[in-house]
């Protein structure tokens, strides 16, 4: 059986020009997971390798339906939930990520779907050394049943900006280009280069401050934190939008059993945020998007997007500039 790796991770950037030994892909927004099916059934991992089969049993269920014949099959790919348009929400899949033993109403309300976009094992033989275009052949001659499991297309000679066009009209994240001959590495790589249409980050939550009116009983905003190249805790903004009411409501709980009487940040921060935040210990990691980063890190017009349990935060970087 072959080892579950950690998955390949793409690098941020602009997408190489057609006909230059690429393929464009579709950037889908979701949770990554790795599953491997066998003739006994079916384990799914998230991208830091934790078990997740029994927070998505539909998956796990459909891909032991659509992959009947074959020792075993070890996939890569990206878990969306659908909003009312079809189109992947990433708060919509928030309901699902946490669950650790979704009720039939939940696996009701919010189905699950697992996009496939990768092959890393047939039949107990590594496939991860194989270039690109080898593993996607491989996946497209599986046949995988539709409904649930989808295989999505790729394009080889489509202008990328064309691409993104129809992503925006359709609301997708954005691109991914993948480098034809490269193979499947663990790990950030420049073999493939994610181009989003409003970027994205992860930051670590620090503490909140009070809101006012309606807000008055949750929280205003979100203080939020990254690492510097030389691991120091710096602010990097605060996130105002982008919370339902009940998310402020559940965040202000998960902060305020994480309080702490001072900042946990390496370089102080002054004015109206020293005087009235709500400090809370560095172990939240939220997923957020955002128009820029100014030169000094902060960022310029940040919205929430969810909780990742899937990433510490000594992981969390500041985002390029």
């Amino acid at each position: 059986m072959v080892r579950v790796p950690a998955p390949m991770l793409a690098t941020a950037g602009q997408p190489p020009r057609p006909g230059t030994g690429w393929a464009y892909e579709l950037k889908w927004d979701g949770q990554r997971a790795l599953a491997r099916i066998t003739p006994t059934g079916c384990q799914i991992w998230s991208r830091n390798l934790r078990e997740i089969t029994a927070s998505y049993p539909d998956i796990s269920a459909a891909l032991t339906a659509a992959a009947p014949g074959h020792d075993e099959l070890l996939l890569d790919g990206e878990i969306v939930a659908l909003d009312p348009a079809q189109v992947p929400s990433f708060a919509r899949l928030q309901r699902r990520m946490h669950v650790t033993r979704p009720t039939p109403a939940l696996l009701a309300a919010v189905p699950a779907h697992y996009v496939v976009f990768d092959v890393l094992a047939l039949d107990d033989t590594s496939t991860m050394e194989h270039p690109y275009s080898r593993r996607r052949a491989l996946l497209e001659r599986l046949h995988l049943r539709p409904g649930r499991i989808h295989v999505p297309p790729n394009w080889l000679d489509t202008d990328p900006a064309e691409l993104l066009a129809a992503a925006a009209e359709t609301r997708a994240e954005g691109i991914v280009s993948k480098r034809l001959d490269a193979p499947y590495r663990p790990g950030r790589s420049r073999a493939w280069i994610k181009t989003a249409l409003r970027r994205t980050s992860e930051v670590v939550l620090i503490g909140w401050l009070p809101g006012r009116g309606e807000h008055a009983g949750t929280l205003g905003s979100l203080i939020a934190g990254a690492h510097d190249q030389h691991g120091r805790l710096r602010f990097v903004g605060c996130i105002g939008t982008g919370f339902t009411m009940a998310a402020r409501r559940a965040l202000r709980a998960a902060l305020d059993q994480l309080a702490r009487p001072d900042s946990p940040l390496d370089e102080p921060v002054e004015g109206e945020i020293a005087a009235t935040a709500h400090w809370s210990d560095p172990v939240l990691v939220a997923d957020i998007d955002y128009r820029e980063i100014t030169e000094d890190g902060i960022l310029r017009h940040p919205s929430f997007r969810g909780i990742h349990a899937d990433r510490t935060a000594d992981e969390v970087a500041l985002p390029p500039i």
